[in-house]
């Protein structure tokens, strides 16, 4: 065994070509005990994954997990071999659904919306930090107000992959995960980012949403080949409910790739041209002929937008405290500076919407 977090056990494997990194996930295939044979997907490695590079446990062929205790017939990732059933907290029988069943409106919750899963982490610091500025009520997270991540399913399905969600799960900046789609494994299932966002909204009482795909993300380098389209989804979604949507835009000023220089085209596509229901987009003051050219480019979404322009002072700080490594494709906070903070300026204006 290596390291272990919530719903996911990661271990080193012997084969014949060495040894390699593997990852479980003990309530699909049962928990893997050293010198057992295990049947493992090796893809993500033949491929050179960066967020995806283990091998994946499919079964403990000597010994089959234990079956599924209790109710719930929500499926998901259906039809494959690994189909799970989980139970819902929107179904019928779900000690929610009452609370769910005629849920309508989100009464003004703030909902951060980022293409990436590496966002989170960003979105929370900023938001935290401006409430401890203020001088909100005290219960909650570290600023006083609860945040729940609702994660959909462009990149993984299991939560239990993010050691992010699980780290702030753990120190209190998330009050619970939901997972919506076919994505599974969450405190809670929804079979939508709609009933998703309600979930977070009355079952787990949260003052903050915060929507982005799970770890991994997958772009083909054509206008619409990516997995981020459903940003804009989730801002329609967020605003039919009544909430606040408020866009995080992808910005860096590393990346290599002229399409996600300056501001990512994934957030001019999905805000632009997907997203039909009005957002705040929260466009972070930087500094020098990059600060231009940020917002020159996020002037074309204010034809549909509210553009917000957010002070990113004293952000970096507040990167600086996460309690969990900040990452995006490979590049950390020193490396991609601007891609945080851009982050970080969208939960900080979601924290001003209270």
């Amino acid at each position: 065994m290596r390291r272990e977090w919530r719903g996911a056990v990661e271990l080193d494997v012997s084969t014949s070509e060495g040894t390699i990194r593997a990852l479980a996930y003990p309530e699909l295939t049962g928990r893997p005990e050293p010198g057992d044979r295990l049947l493992l997907n090796t893809s993500a490695l033949a491929l050179g994954l960066g967020t995806g590079g283990y091998a994946l446990v499919v079964a403990v062929p000597g010994r089959l997990p234990a079956d599924p205790a209790g109710p719930g017939h929500l499926v998901k990732a259906r039809y494959t071999p690994l189909q799970a059933s989980v139970a819902g907290a929107d179904e019928q029988g779900s000690a929610h659904h009452e609370t769910l069943r005629d849920a309508d409106d989100l009464d003004g919750l703030p909902v951060v919306v980022a293409d990436l899963h590496s966002a989170l982490p960003a979105v929370l610091a900023g938001f935290f930090m401006q409430r401890l500025s203020s001088a909100a009520a005290a219960t909650g997270g570290p600023g006083g107000a609860r945040a729940v991540y609702v994660m959909t399913d462009g990149g993984a399905l299991p939560s239990w992959f993010s050691r992010t969600a699980a780290a702030l799960r753990a120190c209190g900046w998330l009050a619970g995960v939901v997972t919506a789609g076919q994505a599974f494994g969450g405190d809670l299932e929804a079979v939508s980012v709609h009933s998703a966002l309600l979930t977070a909204r009355h079952v787990l009482g949260a003052e903050l949403a915060v929507v982005s795909q799970g770890p991994g993300n997958l772009g083909t380098g054509t206008r619409w080949g990516f997995s981020g389209v459903a940003a804009g989804e989730a801002v329609n979604a967020a605003a039919v409910l009544g909430g606040r949507p408020v866009a995080a835009l992808r910005v860096s000023e590393a990346d290599p790739r002229e399409r996600h220089q300056g501001i990512s085209h994934h957030s001019l596509t999905a805000f632009g041209r997907v997203a039909l229901a009005r957002a705040d987009v929260a466009v972070p003051v930087l500094p020098g002929a990059f600060g231009t050219r940020v917002r020159a480019q996020a002037a074309a979404l204010a034809y549909r937008h509210r553009l917000v322009p957010v002070s990113v002072a004293g952000l970096e700080q507040a990167l600086r405290d996460s309690p969990v490594p900040l990452s995006t494709m490979g590049r950390g906070l020193d490396e991609d500076l601007a891609y945080f903070l851009a982050s970080a300026a969208a939960g900080r204006h979601a924290a001003d919407l209270l």
